[in-house]
């Protein structure tokens, strides 16, 4: 068994579902698990209606019912196969509308109409190739969350739920991504990358052989090819490696996504909906090591901030008060670095030199904010064992006068990274690129 999981460029268009569905059948014999996103741009809409709804807006809404509409139409599918969902979606923006109120509970079940329909419609095209096909629901499926909305965590209880649901079926499940249901059966989203969760819960919960994610790239490359020209498609990377470049700002794949596959040491596949030949990129548990680096991820809009405290010096906790803040304000760290009295740390520009952040690490020492940088992060397995690799990767941005304001190496031994200017990132990725990947 095989979960197949289709992004939003994948079910963008008519053509796209009816190449998306042929990619299905060419795999039938492997009992494909189909998840899928909402149709390409609804998900936008669908913000877009909640939110306009409050002053009732309903422009929105009709644009969510013809792009449906059109590629039901262009499928030569049954006109009314979502009528259930997009009248129960005009129910809840009205309620919206009357109420003048939009909560998280109800944004979540907003946003849940785009997976209902792109499922039903690429189940019935199935279906109507020869396939029979049925559309499931995360809930369906079996995934179960806690009732954080916008943002759930599913449940340990998910894998026993699927299991139990979903295998030996006599119908090719068309799964929706992103959607599932907390204990009392309220509509939940995964966030960020939910539906590459979703289908890395389903193919745990059905002890599935591949993990595959359909996008519109060949797979996971060296470096954003926007940046780097001579970026390439890497064949095989390690469960850590694909965490740390996607943590640092690969969009391919979110890094909670993978963590249910690692547990079970299921390789994960990305490939390319329009390219469905090439071999794309394997994810698996660990690799072959060498003294190779697998890519360059760069993060913009960092904020670095540095705390300066005579009273660090010989003191035990001062670190601890420091992240304490961080904690009771719910903001992440993304890197840290120490000396004897000082403490520097980034964090997203969203947070920012934020007052209240300012306000409470001033009491700790003085305190320095910078915004407009970037995080360069080189990521491979060869870090660990490389010991010269460091002073190569300084000595690629020093020698081109790039200031690097920080510089780290995680935990994990397989990513150094360095802090500069948002005005240098790019140029430092490219040499970096060039220095250690392209020369190799």
């Amino acid at each position: 068994m095989i979960v197949m999981k289709f992004g939003g460029s994948s079910v963008g268009s008519a053509e796209a579902i009816k190449k998306t569905c042929s990619i299905v059948i060419n795999n039938i014999e492997k009992q494909p698990y189909v998840v899928v996103s909402a149709l390409s741009g609804i998900t936008d809409l669908l913000i877009s209606s909640a939110k306009t709804a409050k002053s009732g807006d309903m422009e929105a809404l009709g644009k969510i019912k013809d792009t449906h509409k059109e590629v039901i139409s262009a499928l030569n599918l049954d006109p009314k196969i979502v009528d259930q969902e997009l009248e129960e979606l005009e129910t809840t923006l009205k309620g919206i509308a009357y109420l003048h109120e939009l909560t998280d509970r109800t944004m979540d079940t907003i946003m849940s109409f785009g997976e209902r329909c792109s499922s039903k419609i690429i189940a019935a095209y199935l279906t109507a190739q020869g396939h029979k096909s049925s559309a499931f629901t995360g809930w369906d499926a079996g995934i179960i969350t806690d009732s954080v909305h916008k943002n759930a965590s599913y449940l340990a209880d998910s894998y026993d739920r699927i299991a139990e649901r979903m295998k030996n079926l006599d119908v090719l499940p068309v799964i929706t991504g992103f959607i599932a249901h907390d204990a009392d059966g309220e509509i939940t989203t995964l966030g960020r990358g939910g539906s590459d969760l979703t289908a890395s819960i389903i193919g745990v919960g059905i002890d599935a052989d591949e993990i595959q994610i359909w996008t519109d790239v060949d797979g996971v490359m060296t470096c954003d090819p926007r940046i780097c020209s001579n970026a390439r498609t890497l064949p095989t990377m390690s469960f850590r490696e694909a965490s740390e470049l996607a943590y640092f700002g690969a969009k391919i794949l979110h890094p909670k996504t993978i963590q249910p596959a690692v547990k079970k040491n299921i390789p994960v596949v990305v490939k390319n909906t329009f390219n469905p030949e090439f071999d794309g990129t394997r994810v698996i548990e660990s690799k072959v090591k060498g003294n190779t680096i697998s890519g360059i991820a760069l993060k913009r809009n960092v904020t670095v901030i540095t705390i300066v405290s005579s009273r660090m010096l010989d003191a035990h906790g001062f670190i601890s008060k420091i992240f304490k803040v961080f904690d009771d304000l719910k903001i992440s760290v993304d890197m840290v670095a120490t000396s004897e009295v000082s403490v520097s740390i980034t964090l997203d520009g969203e947070n920012g030199c934020r007052y209240d952040v300012i306000a409470e690490l001033s009491k700790l020492g003085e305190v320095k904010c910078e915004s407009d940088n970037a995080i360069i992060c080189v990521v491979g397995d060869g870090i660990e064992d490389n010991p010269r690799l460091k002073g190569r990767i300084i000595n690629a941005i020093t020698s081109n006068d790039i200031i690097i304001k920080m510089i780290s190496q995680g935990a994990s031994s397989i990513n150094v990274g360095l802090v500069v200017k948002g005005s240098d990132a790019e140029k430092a990725a490219k040499l970096l690129h060039d220095e250690l990947i392209d020369s190799e």
